[in-house]
């Protein structure tokens, strides 16, 4: 057998080694954060997030991220119990998903430092219901392979959509408020990690 076909099944068995060991990626969960916003009396803006957050993009493109609903900090501890218990309902739902398919080899061969900007339909699965919803996403690969996905702007979620409004009528009753609206823009920042 010649020197070149020698280094070229070396070659060819490397590359099918690393196609093998590639797991996909896991999400960083203290490096990652998920925010929405609220607004009552019209106009009075508060930021939001969740503590727990967990995910996985799978080597076969399956990108599923869930956010563990009773997580929810408003920095006002009455207000997290009240969101627990009448908005999201936590001891029936426990978690909210979101779920895409995406292109994983895209990614895998994405060189350190290069982004895309897409736009990707996604399943949310929140309280009981699922709605198709569009996320524009910037995906910055990192030098050590992980993965940078951030929300171009935010998502807007109209709480009609999800069974929802029952729970902020209540938390609106509860703090004495003229209003608090229906629509929240949500917006994050994911780290996902090479596994």
């Amino acid at each position: 057998m010649t020197l070149r076909k020698l280094v070229a099944m070396a070659t060819l068995g490397c590359s099918l080694l690393a196609n093998t060991a590639f797991a996909g990626w896991k999400l960083d969960e203290q490096a990652s954060k998920l925010t929405f916003l609220s607004t009552k009396k019209s106009q009075v803006v508060e930021q939001h997030t969740f503590k727990q957050v967990s995910g996985t993009f799978a080597d076969s493109g399956k990108v599923t991220v869930a956010i563990k609903l009773d997580s929810v900090e408003t920095n006002i501890p009455i207000r997290n119990e009240r969101m627990q218990k009448y908005l999201f309902e936590t001891e029936q739902y426990v978690y909210a998903t979101i779920s895409t398919q995406l292109n994983a080899q895209q990614f895998k061969q994405l060189p350190a430092g290069a982004y895309q900007t897409l736009q990707v339909e996604a399943q949310l699965d929140l309280h009981g219901h699922k709605q198709q919803i569009q996320l524009p996403i910037n995906v910055i690969k990192g030098n050590n392979g992980q993965l940078f996905v951030n929300s171009v702007g935010a998502v807007v979620i109209n709480a009609a959509d999800f069974a929802l409004v029952e729970g902020i009528n209540k938390l609106q009753s509860l703090a004495g408020l003229p209003s608090i609206t229906y629509s929240v823009p949500v917006s994050f920042n994911l780290v996902f990690a090479a596994e």
